[in-house]
């Protein structure tokens, strides 16, 4: 499995040649494509092959393209993530509802646990409370949109009250990159598991591709909350998002520690794997700490 998250900023021609993703500008360097999980394509002067594409599809390396603002736009996504798609797929289709409505009221309820040990972590007590108490309110399927109520205290919290998730400003910038950047890779664990990033089991926006990522990002976005916190109010430049990529290789644990884009591949399967069986009671959920 691949290690290195690769970010190609300036003009250069990518192509693949004897296992090697090849970038050619003024020099030439070559990457082991097994070395590789990630590759973002940050500039918008960047020639890419198709044999290229169709070797990191193949090889389920996640490709984002971005924007002429160098933000992610868009990314590559695969047919065949592993020989038995099609049966996997029928299996998705055919989950219990129950059971699904179950594990989705869990990844809800663990987002807002994470959302409050967050506020405790940096010595918001009484507003984690507050998100506890919303926490055993709770009800199947978020019917009572605690989340929602959660998410105002929290980002609140953090940002300060004039702070909205609409809001433009740096800050939002930065979590919405960082959240793109994490729900890429879960797209990719996702399809490598033979699912449809479509079919979700909360989210079922019919103009979005990736409602099942959406509902498996939620546990997970305190990681990008926690780095975004701490840089205040910085500029939200290149280095600033080439630091959010590299979130992919931070430590994180689930039934052992894992880089967090190890650690993506075990949750969702963990998930699909619960689905399959109609169990609910072997969820590995991120615990923030």
């Amino acid at each position: 499995m691949g290690w290195r998250g690769v970010i190609v900023d300036s003009p250069c021609k990518i192509s693949v040649g004897g296992n090697y993703l090849i970038l050619r500008s003024e020099e030439v360097k070559k990457i082991h494509l097994s070395e590789v999980y990630y590759l973002m394509i940050a500039c918008p002067a960047v020639n890419i092959t198709g044999v290229a594409l169709c070797e990191l599809n193949r090889q389920k390396i996640k490709v984002v393209f971005c924007d002429e603002k160098r933000n992610p736009y868009g990314e590559l996504v695969g047919y065949y993530g592993c020989f038995n798609c099609s049966k996997k797929l029928k299996t998705q289709a055919a989950w219990d509802a129950s059971v699904a409505s179950a594990i989705n009221t869990m990844i809800i309820a663990q987002k807002i646990v994470n959302q409050a040990a967050m506020l405790r972590k940096y010595g918001f007590d009484d507003r984690a409370e507050l998100l506890d108490e919303y926490v055993a309110e709770i009800e199947l399927d978020d019917a009572g949109n605690r989340e929602g109520h959660a998410a105002k205290v929290y980002f609140n919290t953090l940002f300060g009250k004039d702070f909205t998730r609409e809001k433009e400003c740096a800050v939002n910038a930065a979590l919405n990159y960082g959240y793109s950047i994490v729900l890429s890779d879960i797209n990719r664990a996702v399809v490598a598991c033979g699912r449809s990033t479509q079919i979700g089991i909360n989210h079922c926006n019919e103009f979005n591709e990736f409602n099942f990522s959406c509902d498996l990002i939620e546990p997970l976005r305190v990681i990008v909350d926690e780095y975004v916190y701490l840089q205040g109010k910085r500029e939200f430049d290149k280095n600033y998002k080439f630091e959010l990529v590299g979130l992919l290789n931070k430590r994180v644990k689930l039934d052992r520690e894992y880089s967090l884009h190890d650690a993506i591949g075990v949750y969702v399967k963990n998930i699909t794997d619960s689905l399959d069986r109609s169990r609910s009671d072997e969820l590995l959920l991120y615990k923030f700490e």
